[in-house]
């Protein structure tokens, strides 16, 4: 997934949630929206020096899945057996060959700057996704689509900033809750229809701040909010 077609995916997202553009870069919308999400970063791989993404930066060599395919492929990583005498010579043995894989990457399509990725399609800077698609700046989703910093959470389409949650679309900033739609600022709360800044609360619509609205009343307010969420982006770009 190259800058071009993630920048259309975000674009697609904000429209669908926010109704307006994605004011920010990726660069902008990795600082704003994925700062405290843990995702896959760059290193370099020891055989070749050319930069590749893993989720463990705990390691002193680094190799490519691909280039470790081919390594084996072209000369195997079976070495010779030559003698031990103590545990000094076993780690050092070990040293020679022991690469941490980068970009593993499984049945999965167009994707880039990701580790661990499972039957996924269109990712972006993400890591342990499963079945998901146009998926950015993402940690631990699964069966998830057209999501943005979203992170252990699954079932979520149109989501950004969606964490610990199920079943969340069309919404942004969700936290520990489930079957929220069309909402914003939610934390610990389910079946949620078109709310905003509610915690605590279950099967309700039009809410604000746990407050019942009329439909107009919300609509009206949410309106307001949404242009203040965008106004806030480019503020902070």
């Amino acid at each position: 997934m190259n800058d071009k077609q993630c920048q259309t995916v975000i674009n697609e997202i904000f429209m669908e949630v926010f109704e307006m553009q994605c004011p920010l870069t990726i660069n902008q919308l990795l600082t704003e929206c994925a700062f405290d999400i843990r995702l896959p970063n760059k290193v370099i791989d020891a055989i070749t020096g050319v930069e590749t993404w893993a989720s463990s930066i705990n390691s002193n060599k680094y190799i490519t899945q691909g280039n470790m395919q081919k390594y084996d492929e072209y000369k195997g990583w079976i070495v010779q057996k030559r003698p031990i005498t103590s545990l000094d010579d076993i780690i050092k043995l070990w040293d020679k060959i022991n690469y941490t894989t980068t970009e593993r990457i499984y049945d999965s399509l167009n994707v880039s700057k990701s580790d661990t990725i499972y039957n996924c399609e269109n990712v972006y800077r993400s890591q342990d996704c499963r079945k998901c698609k146009n998926t950015i700046f993402a940690d631990g989703c699964a069966n998830s689509e057209y999501i943005i910093a979203c992170q252990r959470s699954e079932g979520c389409s149109y989501a950004i900033r969606v964490d610990d949650s199920n079943n969340c679309s069309n919404s942004y900033n969700v936290i520990c809750s489930a079957k929220i739609s069309n909402s914003f600022f939610i934390q610990d709360a389910n079946s949620l229809h078109e709310c905003m800044f509610c915690s605590h609360i279950a099967n309700r619509r039009y809410c604000i701040a746990n407050m019942q609205y009329s439909r107009e009343e919300y609509i009206s307010i949410k309106t307001e909010i949404m242009k203040w969420i965008i106004t806030q982006f480019k503020n902070n770009k």
